[in-house]
């Protein structure tokens, strides 16, 4: 039991662990991912849909897009942004190693006679013939990467770009990061049951990483046949860091807006947006 105590309370080195497909694609927290995705009641794990809409509108007027530009959305979950864009008639490619995300999606998108194309896969390794005008990739989901895996994710980028395109993201900033405190807690069935339809034991450690401004939530899932450890991780960014990281790519940061709506950044926000060109 104690061995067992200190493996759950160990502290790994930032990024060691990478097990995304564990949240992603296992068949019980994939749907429970989607229903908090489609809940327009919380910011998990989309944002609002009132948000969504002032954000689709302001990325259509900003970038100029319409039936002739090309949109790739990477890490596009349900289609929420994909399938809001292609209402307006502007061709997108999707992009999202959730089966279930991408089958849901692609649903909506049948249902409504939109054309989108829709691709189950780890946009870590997603290649493609054609080039883009605008690519996008919300909610903070390049927060989630180690530095070797954003750079794989930015040298993508800049390939897949017609010359001039843009990509649009968004991430979380140091105010965010000097809010975080680590901590551990354990609880029955944590996160309402999140982790699996069985009696569990949920454990949660909380580590930061003052140097590299990273944080990780660290879950241990205690079930009576099996113990699993999913880590998120979480970098924060300055503007400075974040424009470097694209600069070394090949990349010109052209703004930085408050969020993917283009509201006015502030020193002191939990997040930001940037918007580089080819």
């Amino acid at each position: 039991m104690f061995e067992q105590l200190e493996k759950i309370n160990a502290r790994p080195k930032p990024f060691e662990f990478y097990t995304a497909s564990d949240l992603w694609t296992d068949e019980y927290t994939s749907e429970q991912m989607l229903s908090y995705h489609l809940n327009d009641t919380v910011d998990l794990s989309s944002r609002k849909g009132p948000f969504i809409d002032r954000s689709v509108a302001w990325i259509v007027s900003h970038f100029n897009l319409g039936p002739t530009t090309q949109v790739a959305d990477f890490g596009c979950g349900p289609g929420l942004y994909a399938n809001r864009l292609a209402r307006q008639g502007i061709p997108v490619t999707g992009i999202d190693f959730s089966p279930r995300s991408i089958a849901y999606a692609r649903q909506v998108a049948e249902s409504e006679g939109l054309v989108v194309q829709y691709t189950q896969k780890n946009y870590l390794d997603f290649e493609t013939e054609q080039r883009f005008d605008l690519i996008i990739m919300i909610m903070c989901d390049f927060c989630v990467l180690s530095p070797e895996q954003r750079q794989c994710m930015l040298t993508k980028f800049h390939a897949h770009l017609k010359p001039g395109g843009a990509v649009l993201l968004d991430v979380s900033a140091l105010p965010a990061f000097d809010k975080r405190q680590e901590a551990a807690t354990y609880e029955l069935n944590q996160l309402y049951s999140f982790w699996s339809p069985n009696p569990y034991y949920g454990f949660v450690n909380t580590f930061k990483y003052e140097d590299r401004k990273v944080v990780l939530d660290k879950y241990t899932i205690v079930e009576a046949d099996r113990v699993r450890t999913v880590y998120n991780w979480f970098q924060y960014f300055s503007v400075e860091s974040l424009q470097r990281e694209f600069e070394a790519v090949g990349f010109s940061v052209e703004s930085v807006e408050g969020d993917v709506a283009g509201s006015k950044y502030h020193i002191d926000n939990d997040e930001f947006a940037i918007v580089a060109r080819k």
